[in-house]
């Protein structure tokens, strides 16, 4: 059975045309069209000259506040960023860490049947930059490092007797439907993700059953 965490303590992840932050003027505006437009078109498809007029901000005002598309680029995936770690933080003060895990997994279950879906915004990031030097893919690298690391720390939490590779199994399980989401049968690649997750909850279940009782 499945527990979700209660849903006043769970900040939803940014919906595809939301940075999940409050405004602040153009700078604001600028980063929440980068963040729809990205998502939606790609990052090479959606030019400066784009960006501003999206953005009804001026050509000055634009490069003030950012100074570069790069840099642009790097904010709106910080931002991504940040969510997601907004979000585990905030399950994880009134719930447990299978909650959590559940709790962020049911999150992108839901975002995956959007008709506004494109998958994950880090894995587009990092397959329209083919150097791995460029400071974009050092940002989605990042990422994924924390996710990793993130998600070890919950089911070593849980008392999974291998949480780093559990971890590597449950990221690679939420990149495989997020792609497939996408691409195929959101139904299908969903129902999958839940099934791995319960399996990876079952061996911590058992492992932390299995141990012996403290003198």
């Amino acid at each position: 059975m499945t527990v979700k965490a209660p849903e006043s303590a769970i900040t939803p992840l940014p919906r595809p045309g939301d940075s999940g932050q409050p405004g602040s003027g153009a700078k604001q505006r600028i980063l929440e069209t980068a963040n729809r437009l990205f998502y939606a078109q790609g990052i090479h498809s959606v030019g400066v000259d784009k960006l501003i007029s999206e953005s009804s901000v001026t050509k000055a005002t634009f490069y003030k506040h950012y100074g570069a598309k790069d840099k642009l680029i790097i904010e709106y995936l910080n931002t991504r960023h940040r969510a997601v770690e907004e979000f585990l933080d905030t399950a994880a003060q009134t719930s447990s860490a299978d909650d959590v895990i559940r709790a962020l997994i049911d999150q992108i279950s839901v975002d995956i049947h959007q008709s506004d879906f494109r998958g994950c915004p880090f894995i587009n990031a990092a397959a329209e930059f083919a150097d791995p030097r460029h400071p974009v893919r050092g940002v989605v690298e990042a990422h994924r490092d924390w996710y990793t690391e993130r998600l070890t720390s919950l089911l070593r939490e849980c008392g999974h007797p291998m949480p780093g590779d559990a971890a590597d199994d449950l990221l690679l399980a939420r990149d495989g439907a997020m792609t497939g989401g996408y691409a195929g049968d959101p139904v299908s690649t969903t129902a999958a993700l839940a099934r791995v997750v319960e399996h990876i909850l079952t061996d911590a279940h058992l492992s932390r059953d299995t141990e012996p009782a403290s003198a």
